[in-house]
């Protein structure tokens, strides 16, 4: 049997290829919306990709499963349960209904019907016929069940969230039951997605280990306590999930891996900026600080580009990039057509150095190390706020910092105050400098950046609130 991972970082995302090395064949389970991965993989192993199985109409991502398909002549495979529900699959597919399977060779992927996260979930039990024909050896389990949580029931609506929180009791209790403890869990998603809340960093874990250690897994749990827990601890709901949900449904258009970004000088880019274009800063916490073009997002191509351009880059408006003088655009262009934002026009030729020569403003956010921050603050009254997630945020706070997880940013705006500093925290500085530039482009005037965040902030020995 042969299992592959592939990760994206920036979405938290695993994506699979299953199959029987001796056979040649291979499926891609969930798979990306640059494809070129798959075939790269699928060529070297000298393998022949016969299937695209996706285990839900996904919400955070643009799937490449419609591309995938036409590229390799592979058959789609995807839930028979989106009949009748608000988002259906639209382009020609195999249904699977829970029982369905795929044989290849020595390998066998059955379809096991787990909604909850959503209506049509499905998951997929993987069996070594070589080894054990009747036992299941891997669960690919999508967005159901991840290491440490389970996928957040809320997606569809607020109208039916309770309801899809019941079926995903039914799914942990009837479904998961007869499993062994021994049964590898890879799910589709880790620490850092928004699609369920506690997630682990680790990629994979056995069924076991979650009865023992995953709070929605333990023995004893009613269906009622069950609903209330995962309806308490929701994470926020980025908007573009909306977007995304209806795009795969209809099948996301096939991402030109080959397509070059134009290089753009300062004076034409001055121009586009004029007429609407907005702005995406790739360079780091420090070096956007020290200058940047006014009204441009800062938002790190090393960090999560693709998670954080989709919650604060409006759709509807065409992309211009900035870098570091000598950096790539390609991996950032990826980044951001992952979540669907293929609209970028062009680059900065020669970085923010040739804006500057051109004689062309740029903006500054001040910057303070922890202890400078602590300094001034004796001084200076600053409203201090934490852009963090609930979970990092009880975990320990800058002492009368105010909570606001960084993509819900603008829903607060009204209630930030304009006559003294906002000073803006999270974990290590990238999401604070995203919440900066937020800020910036709705007109604070005097916005503060703790560089390092709350890891620099322990580093100093400096106290916490809890």
């Amino acid at each position: 049997m042969l299992l592959e991972r592939f990760e994206d970082k920036g979405l938290s995302h695993y994506s699979y290829a299953v199959g029987c090395e001796g056979q040649g064949e291979v499926v891609i389970v969930d798979p990306r919306r640059d494809i070129d991965i798959y075939l790269d993989f699928a060529h070297t192993r000298n393998l022949r990709i016969v299937g695209v199985l996706e285990t839900h109409i996904h919400a955070d991502f643009a799937a490449g499963t419609k591309t995938l398909a036409e590229a390799t002549g592979a058959d789609i495979h995807v839930s028979a349960y989106d009949e009748g529900q608000l988002y259906e699959t639209a382009f020609p597919h195999t249904p699977m209904r829970e029982g369905d399977a795929i044989t290849m060779g020595k390998t066998r992927i059955e379809a096991l019907h787990t909604p909850g996260h959503t209506p049509e979930h499905l998951s997929f039990l993987v069996y070594d016929l070589a080894r054990a024909p009747d036992v299941p050896q891997v669960l690919l389990s999508g967005d159901f069940l991840f290491v440490g949580s389970l996928g957040r029931p809320d997606l569809i609506g607020e109208d039916v969230k309770r309801e899809l929180a019941g079926k995903l009791f039914d799914s942990v209790t009837v479904k998961l039951g007869p499993l062994p403890d021994f049964v590898e869990v890879n799910p589709a998603h880790g620490a850092g997605s928004m699609c369920g809340s506690g997630m682990s960093s680790r990629p994979m874990t056995t069924l076991g280990f979650e009865r023992l250690a995953n709070p929605y897994l333990r023995k004893g749990l009613t269906r009622e306590a069950f609903i209330g827990e995962i309806l308490g601890h929701l994470p926020p709901f980025p908007p573009y999930y909306k977007l995304m949900k209806v795009l795969n449904s209809r099948g996301a258009e096939p991402f030109d891996t080959d397509r070059e970004i134009d290089a753009v000088r300062a004076k034409e880019f001055h121009q586009l900026i004029d007429s609407g274009h907005v702005v995406i800063d790739l360079r780091d916490q420090l070096a956007f600080g020290a200058g940047h073009i006014h009204g441009s997002f800062g938002i790190g191509s090393w960090g999560n580009l693709s998670t954080w351009a989709a919650w604060v880059v409006p759709y509807d408006t065409p992309i211009l990039l900035v870098g570091s003088r000598n950096e790539p655009m390609e991996d950032a262009v990826r980044s951001l057509a992952r979540v669907g934002l293929d609209d970028v026009r062009g680059y900065l030729d020669g970085g923010i150095e040739k804006w500057i020569a051109a004689g062309y403003p740029v903006t500054h956010v001040r910057q303070l190390t922890p202890a400078e921050f602590v300094e001034v603050r004796q001084d200076t009254p600053m409203h201090v706020v934490d852009v963090r997630t609930s979970d990092e945020w009880k975990g320990g706070h800058v002492s009368g910092a105010r909570h606001i997880m960084g993509g819900k940013l603008t829903e607060y705006l009204a209630e930030l105050p304009r006559n003294v500093p906002v000073a803006l925290v999270c974990a290590s500085g990238y999401r604070s400098t995203v919440a900066a530039s937020v800020l910036e482009r709705a007109g604070f005037q005097d916005v503060v950046n703790i560089t390092g965040g709350m890891a620099a902030w322990g580093h100093a020995g400096l106290p916490v609130e809890n």
